[in-house]
């Protein structure tokens, strides 16, 4: 293993279906996963052991290994023993599939360049346009419909098999410079525009400036740099002014990340709790982070995994008001298992818990202050006027 630490992971659903992936900063939409660090193995993600001894590491290896040795596919033999194990979290991943979620991870990846979401109407329209990307050059907005990709019609999908499409996940489409033919709609016009995919980076915080020396954090992935650039905008941001961090959707990334943002506004102590097969593990923000400047963390049911962590972190520290709406709920730890092919197993093997000993898996985290997306940012504004200048 590359010693990488991702808390979110790409599930795949079975052999043969696009790989989803579950961080929204990188793909624009996801459902998490989670992970954390274990003994010589990268951080990966978070519900109880599986009571099923078929889901622990050392069966599903041995199936591999009798697969192999028996001229068998050791990465089918691993799957099996893994929907046997009844493990929600659990996933087999081709070599290929892990080695391009940890690229994603290091904030790289193929694509057009565009975020969407699923309307509740069921279309798929396009959020954002990262700039200078394939997207950007065909002219597509913020706001346009996505109708079809490749063909594919794109009502009722769920998004993440849309972004799999865009990025042609699981085939030769994958590599930069292939193409990829969209049906997009504005108000009355209709047209198609075939791209090329683009190797890009991801820009997982983007920072604003609102009135009244506000300066809004939005951190879409805790891919990797998320923390420093986190730390960047507090360093520019006013003195005497007051901070939100914008969590809404996002869905997971790399923990150290998520600790190290913790660390921009704690001085020191504990983020977390975790079991790896029953023993107890902390994690702990480094010292010397902001404590004075009044902060505020927005929250949805989008909010998962690294991101729940530190969410968690922050409120039972008193360290922020978290407004918003219930988090997902993603608290299982899932190691990595490598197979005799390469292929990786990822299974549940404990939980994590916020500083104050809550359990997040399954029950998400509540927030201080119930808003909905439409009101969170100004219910955000007027709590922090009233939580005074920092001192």
């Amino acid at each position: 293993m590359s010693g990488r630490d991702p808390l979110c992971s790409p599930r795949r659903v079975r052999r043969g279906a696009a790989l989803t992936l579950v961080f929204a900063g990188v793909l624009g939409a996801g459902a998490a996963t989670g992970a954390f660090p274990g003994p010589g193995a990268p951080q990966r993600r978070a519900v109880a052991a599986p009571a099923d001894p078929a889901g622990r590491p050392e069966a599903v290896r041995e199936a591999a290994a009798e697969a192999m040795a028996a001229g068998k596919s050791p990465t089918e033999a691993a799957e099996r023993a893994v929907s046997r194990s009844g493990d929600r979290w659990a996933a087999v991943y081709s070599e290929g599939e892990y080695e391009e979620f940890q690229d994603a991870l290091d904030g790289r990846y193929t694509g057009v360049g565009l975020w969407a979401r699923q309307e509740p109407d069921g279309r798929i329209e396009v959020t954002r346009v990262r700039p200078g990307s394939p997207a950007a050059g065909a002219g597509i907005r913020a706001g346009d419909r996505l109708r079809s990709v490749d063909g594919h019609r794109t009502d009722g999908r769920p998004v993440t098999e849309v972004i799999a499409l865009l990025r042609g996940d699981g085939t030769a489409g994958a590599a930069a410079g292939t193409t990829v033919t969209l049906g997009l709609e504005r108000g009355t016009r209709a047209w198609t525009r075939t791209l090329r995919r683009a190797r890009l980076s991801t820009d997982p915080v983007t920072v604003r400036r609102l009135p009244g020396a506000v300066t809004a954090v939005k951190v879409s992935a805790f891919t990797k740099g998320s923390a420093d650039a986190v730390r960047a905008a507090l360093r520019t941001a006013p003195a005497d002014g007051r901070t939100i961090l914008d969590l809404r959707g996002n869905s997971g990334g790399l923990v150290t990340e998520a600790v190290a943002t913790a660390s921009a506004f704690l001085d020191g102590g504990l983020v977390a709790t975790y079991d790896v097969d029953g023993a107890q593990r902390a994690l702990h923000a480094d010292p010397g982070g902001d404590t004075a400047r009044p902060l505020v963390v927005l929250v949805d049911g989008g909010t998962m995994s690294a991101a729940e962590l530190l969410t968690g972190a922050l409120q039972d520290r008193g360290r922020a008001v978290v407004i918003g709406s219930r988090t997902f709920g993603k608290g299982s730890v899932q190691m990595p298992v490598k197979l005799p092919d390469g292929s990786v197993a990822e299974l549940t093997v404990g939980h994590y818990r916020t500083p104050s000993g809550h359990t997040v898996d399954g029950r998400g985290i509540t927030p201080d202050l119930e808003a909905g997306p439409e009101q969170a940012l100004s219910r955000a504004r007027t709590v922090l006027t009233g939580l005074g200048d920092p001192s």
